[in-house]
């Protein structure tokens, strides 16, 4: 079967260009000497949450910056458990992370990986640790 070759349907091709709003809110093309504007905004972290407990409570509330990896890192000789909540409401209330309806973000062992990407700025992370015994150290930060 012989091959047809691709013909464009109209002797033209349409020009297309980016542009931006200028200050008096006319099309502005791009180009090599009129660059598209932007703000280069580096990125903040949120002041860490860390400390070392030795005793079961409640530490926190950490606010992460949307859009980024909240890390936690649990460390020491300890035994207990340690679960990321979630709250939007200053803290009155903290609901447990789940992933596909399973709890998620419980240690039970020294960990230092990813738990939570957030996007709700409002929304703040404690952690709620039951120690049995020894002293954990932790630090939950982006």
């Amino acid at each position: 079967m012989p091959i047809t070759p691709l013909k464009t349907p109209a002797g033209y091709v349409p020009q297309m260009a980016v542009a931006f709003a200028n200050a008096n809110g006319d099309a502005e093309p791009v180009s090599a000497t009129n660059p598209l504007p932007f703000q280069d905004t580096p990125f903040m972290a949120a002041a860490a949450l860390a400390g070392t407990l030795s005793a079961t409570g409640i530490v926190g509330p950490f606010a992460p910056r949307a859009g980024r990896a909240v890390m936690l890192a649990l460390s020491g000789t300890w035994t207990g458990s340690v679960k990321v909540v979630r709250s939007v409401d200053g803290g009155a209330t903290k609901t447990g992370l789940t992933a596909g309806g399973a709890p998620w973000a419980v240690f039970t062992a020294n960990v230092c990986e990813p738990v939570w990407d957030e996007s709700e700025a409002a929304a703040t992370l404690y952690l709620d640790v039951t120690l049995t015994s020894g002293s954990l150290t932790y630090r939950m930060g982006q």
